[in-house]
């Protein structure tokens, strides 16, 4: 059996990263809530670039309805735990990696440990707990840990990045005071203002916010790994623009085009409050 070898097996990351940007990464610990579509592919991704560290957290199990998109869906992990599975297959790329797994999922209790260590948190989480989201990004803002989310919609990935010292979740979702479904409209409109994906949604029945139903693509999910693992990078390496809210960023692969967005004040902005009208006469059982 061939010895595993860091040096070698991330060598190739060379050119593009320095050998002691290498070496950073290597030392470098990323939190991931949820380990379903995103949040597992953030995980792999991040492995094959050298991340040494991971603190990981789900719940869930593997079902058929995951195959279209989750990377450790498969008739062999069906019932199978996500955090096994996933962290299995990290062990597999890196046997050294250090993975901190919360295999009952995230709570108040647990959140702090979770959160120990970490350089930057991705969001990870299914698109409707976001109770559970609004803590942790909460609770990142006020530890000093950089929190990523990048939203797999349609046939894109919408980026917005909360930063020390910048805006935070709160204040761009303006969640507080309102319903769940209200806050579940808020939060897709508020990751994608531009709402590049709606010019081919085929099919609208299949959105139900207040049923919390969507549908999704593989195709989304790749693209967004592709993007968290740049943020983390740049924000580890200090080097490069990082782009924070209430600046975002949405590519779609479908409509060959890239939309930057900027919101001040985020759901308040005129613009946004206009929007999420627009949303709730388009998506039927979002009110």
């Amino acid at each position: 059996m061939t010895n595993f070898s860091y040096d070698e097996a991330f060598s190739r990351n060379l050119g593009w990263l320095l050998e002691s940007e290498q070496l950073r990464l290597k030392h470098t610990r990323v939190c991931i809530a949820g380990l379903g579509g995103v949040g597992g592919v953030h995980l792999l991704t991040l492995a094959r670039l050298g991340v040494g560290a991971f603190s990981v957290a789900d719940f869930d199990t593997y079902a058929q309805a995951n195959f279209n998109r989750q990377v450790g869906a498969s008739m062999s992990t069906l019932g199978k735990k996500k955090t096994d599975v996933m962290v299995a297959m990290a062990q597999d790329i890196n046997p050294d990696v250090d993975i901190r797994v919360f295999d009952q999922g995230l709570d108040a209790a647990n959140l702090d440990e979770f959160l120990k260590d970490g350089d930057v948190y991705l969001d990870g989480l299914d698109f409707f707990a976001l109770p559970m989201r609004r803590l942790v990004f909460a609770r990142c803002r006020e530890m000093g840990i950089p929190a990523v989310t990048v939203a797999p919609l349609g046939m894109g990935a919408a980026l917005l990045n909360f930063v020390p010292g910048g805006m935070s979740f709160d204040d761009y979702f303006q969640f507080a005071g309102q319903t769940e479904d209200e806050q579940a409209l808020r939060f897709l409109v508020g990751l994608s203002p531009s709402m590049l994906q709606m010019s081919y949604l085929v099919d609208r029945s299949r959105v139900d916010l207040a049923q919390r139903r969507g549908p999704s693509t593989a195709i989304a999910v790749q693209l967004c790994s592709g993007v968290a693992a740049a943020q983390v990078l740049k924000l580890v390496l200090k080097r490069g623009k990082v782009i924070a809210a209430p600046r975002g960023l949405h590519f779609d692969a479908y409509r060959n085009q890239l939309q930057r967005t900027w919101r001040p004040g985020g759901n308040r902005n005129p613009v946004q409050r206009l929007l999420l009208r627009l949303a709730k006469r388009r998506l039927k059982g979002a009110t």
